[in-house]
């Protein structure tokens, strides 16, 4: 009942934000991830994370008021309210809150010095296509009236900016020789986990929680299963490699 609350509040704060234009909407929260991030050592693993964001939240923005989404208001709403349940994860946690299962391993190995800044990266990236996304979907639809279909060219469009610019992420936090590279325990770890895949996941779930959503019980069991299975992804993420 208490995750159902929140997801309540969630809705509030983005019927606040529809009185902003759609590019000063993901601007605000965009400046919510520089304000979070300005605490922290730039080696912390939710930091890595937090500059990768912020680099996909900056550019979505830019799409949005270069007029590049079919429906600009759908697509703040949809990106604003996915990027909130990232920042209520790094609340809590600051808060000494329990957080969603999918955040924890992020949050628990932040500071292990084994764990590499593209590891760092993946896993939040992770839990956020893999948790958040769906339920933003939901969210987002809840909050505009409208049915996942209606949303979809928005959710492909923000899936295909991250596709984009995933590549160079893997270049800028995995840097060296190829050659040397192909023998690293890292290419063989991360070379498992596909944001494509991980986004097509994502969409199926938020079809299969909109279905659900007159059965809240079968809702909540479903994503609390979802949020369980991306969190032991994540921590396979994070494995320490030295």
């Amino acid at each position: 009942m208490a995750q159902i609350e929140h997801f309540a509040v969630q809705r509030d704060r983005t019927r606040l934000s529809a009185q902003l234009t759609p590019r000063s909407a993901v601007d605000g929260v965009a400046h919510r991830m520089r304000t979070v991030h300005s605490g922290w050592h730039p080696a912390d693993g939710v930091a890595v994370f937090n500059r990768v964001y912020l680099t996909v939240t900056e550019e979505i923005g830019r799409q949005i008021g270069g007029g590049r989404f079919p429906d600009p208001r759908a697509a703040a709403t949809l990106d604003v309210l996915f990027a909130e349940r990232y920042l209520a994860a790094v609340e809590s946690a600051a808060a000494g809150r329990r957080t969603p299962a999918c955040w924890r391993p992020l949050f628990q190995y932040r500071r292990h010095p084994g764990v590499r800044p593209l590891q760092f990266a993946l896993a939040g990236i992770n839990a956020h296509i893999g948790h958040d996304l769906p339920l933003a979907v939901v969210d987002t639809c809840a909050a505009l009236g409208c049915a996942p279909g209606d949303v979809e060219a928005e959710f492909d469009r923000v899936g295909d900016t991250l596709i984009a610019l995933e590549e160079r992420i893997r270049e800028e936090l995995m840097p060296g020789p190829d050659l040397l590279e192909i023998a690293d325990p890292l290419t063989h770890l991360v070379g498992t986990w596909s944001l494509e895949r991980a986004r097509e996941a994502a969409w199926s779930a938020a079809r299969v929680l909109w279905g659900l959503r007159e059965l809240p019980e079968l809702a909540g069991e479903f994503t609390q299963r979802m949020d369980a299975g991306v969190g032991l992804v994540g921590r396979f993420l994070l494995t320490p490699l030295r």
